[in-house]
């Protein structure tokens, strides 16, 4: 096995740069071509995420109802991007409603119980999360805020990996991702506070134009959430007893495999961006 192009968990690297170069070209098209067609690849994004959930859940006996989860995460961001976030609220309270009373249907007791808690555990990590990056995209400058957030993010992600393959030796979680380390999260920080920077600073072909200070509020914010988000995967993946989520992203795993970081981010992203720069409207 060639440590050129294996990571070190056994990722053909030279495969997933591809699929990532490819994937964030896919998003950068759908924004800035018609930022609505970005909201049908968030549709699928997440959707496919769901059913790579219910299927990793099902190792534990555990049965989401797939199609009023589905139904709902339509629903949460079509709603979300059209109307904003009270509309965000009341779509993820009904998705969860019409999800208790599917499994209810199908028979009570502990089992329910278990099924019906999975169920809003799934739609609030999800479609909810992900609502989020709706929410930014609303504006007339929505497509700038979403991308930023979406290199921010990869930002801290590759700044993490790089530094921490290179250098890292003081484990961050060890028994929740033996790979992360502190060196790793000191590189996140780093890469993801510049990119914020370059993303906002007047003066500089970036993709908004603000106080450089926002970038670093934004990366910081960013790194924190993201790196919370990947280890509570972490922790679940371990509990379900997998390796990945799924197959889904050559050299990545599944799709919750990329998403995990995106999706904690995106409300801390959101915040940020809407408290610091002003939206064009």
């Amino acid at each position: 096995m060639s440590t050129t192009t294996t990571t070190q968990t056994g990722r053909d690297l030279p495969v997933a740069i591809t699929v990532g170069v490819g994937l964030l070209v896919l998003i950068g098209a759908s924004l800035y071509i018609v930022k609505e067609v970005f909201a049908l690849v968030a549709i699928i994004g997440v959707c496919a995420a769901m059913w790579e959930l219910a299927l990793a859940l099902r190792r534990k006996d555990i049965h989401i109802p797939v199609v009023p989860l589905l139904v709902g995460s339509v629903g949460m961001i079509v709603s979300s991007y059209i109307a904003g976030a009270e509309a965000l609220f009341v779509a993820f309270l009904l998705t969860v409603g019409g999800a208790v009373v599917w499994r209810v249907l199908d028979g009570s007791g502990e089992p329910a119980l278990r099924d019906a808690t999975a169920s809003v555990f799934a739609a609030a990590w999800l479609p909810f999360l992900a609502g989020f990056a709706m929410l930014m995209l609303q504006p007339l400058d929505g497509a700038d805020r979403v991308m930023l957030f979406i290199l921010v993010t990869v930002a801290s992600d590759t700044g993490g990996y790089a530094v921490g393959s290179l250098l890292g030796s003081h484990p961050l979680a060890p028994k929740v991702s033996p790979g992360k380390t502190w060196e790793g999260l000191a590189g996140s920080l780093v890469l993801a506070c510049v990119i914020g920077v370059v993303g906002t600073s007047p003066g500089i072909p970036g993709l908004m134009s603000t106080e450089p200070q926002v970038g670093v509020f934004l990366g910081v914010a960013v790194v924190i959430t993201a790196t919370l988000g990947d280890l509570a995967e972490s922790m679940l993946k371990r509990d379900l007893g997998l390796k990945d989520m799924g197959r889904l992203v050559p050299g990545h795993g599944g799709l919750l495999d990329r998403l995990d970081s995106l999706l904690l981010a995106a409300p801390a992203a959101y915040l940020v961006l809407h408290q610091l720069v002003p939206p064009v409207l």
